[in-house]
């Protein structure tokens, strides 16, 4: 689906390339394009249910924003590092692998105190499982859905933190769809989450992200992406913010499922951003 503000045929010919691109590989694919200043959007997909992968630490963290607004808890404030959680199931307790965690270094630090606002930090940047199951502890990850259906996310649904095995053999995985993450960077992109300062730092928080190799990939240097990748076996996602250097913006959100190659799949996806990319500046 397609709404142009600035030349349907134009849109029209972006939406049919990106489905030309994505038919190129197998597996199932879904985008979600959103022009912050005028509102346009392009929708392939959009509504499909996809696993959520990492992406789902975005609204953990939003959660914890909106907590230490409330003055619930303050980021400023200390947990102690364990690795030992329990499973929705039926609580019995499981441990994290450090070897299948982008940030292995909190491991060594087990037993010692972290601000909730380091750990929200290794979350998004590195992608820490051990810390988003700290976290999640904290957030609730009822709450996290109920504030994603406040903020318009009607299909998303956080349920868990990382690496529940019993859980996931069940098919109760977090899940989530291209628009519902789309709704959310807008709202973040339109500083109508909390509030101004909230929004500012939460996407300076994504701006650090550490793993670039979808919607940054191909894009010039002076772009920047504030932005959280998401990947599992057959899965490789990527959702954010695009900031342009004249100081226009776009969200931009791509999931995958059911990969044969990957890695084919990572670069057809960021292909399929700096295509995103070319259309949103003009060049297209």
């Amino acid at each position: 689906m397609v709404t142009s503000g600035r030349g349907q045929s134009s849109a029209v010919s972006v939406s049919a390339e990106i489905k030309r691109l994505f038919a190129g590989q197998r597996g199932v694919f879904a985008m979600a394009f959103r022009n912050s200043q005028t509102g346009e959007t392009i929708l392939i997909n959009e509504q499909e249910s996809f696993h959520a992968a990492s992406t789902m630490k975005t609204p953990v963290m939003i959660e914890l924003f909106r907590l230490d607004g409330l003055k619930k808890i303050r980021l400023t404030d200390s947990v102690v590092v364990r690795n030992s959680f329990s499973s929705i199931v039926d609580s019995s307790g499981y441990s994290l692998n450090a070897a299948d965690d982008g940030q292995q270094e909190l491991y060594t630090q087990i037993g010692t105190k972290k601000t909730i606002g380091d750990l929200l930090y290794q979350m998004i940047i590195k992608s820490s499982n051990l810390a988003t199951n700290l976290l999640i502890e904290l957030a609730d990850a009822r709450q996290v859905t109920q504030t994603m259906r406040q903020l318009g996310a009607e299909k998303t649904q956080v349920l868990r933190g990382v690496e529940d095995s019993k859980a996931y053999r069940k098919g109760w995985n977090n899940t989530t769809t291209a628009l519902d993450l789309m709704t959310i960077y807008d709202k973040m992109a339109r500083a109508e989450i909390i509030d101004a300062k909230a929004c500012d730092e939460m996407i300076g928080i994504l701006l650090d992200q550490q793993f670039n190799e979808i919607i940054p990939a191909k894009l010039p240097k002076e772009v920047r992406v504030a932005h959280k990748t998401g990947s599992i076996t057959g899965v490789q996602h990527d959702s954010g913010i695009v900031l342009l250097p004249d100081g226009r913006k776009y969200v931009l959100v791509l999931l995958s499922k059911n990969l044969e190659d990957e890695k084919a799949a990572v670069e057809t996806l960021a292909a399929v951003s700096e295509l995103v990319y070319r259309y949103a500046s003009g060049q297209f």
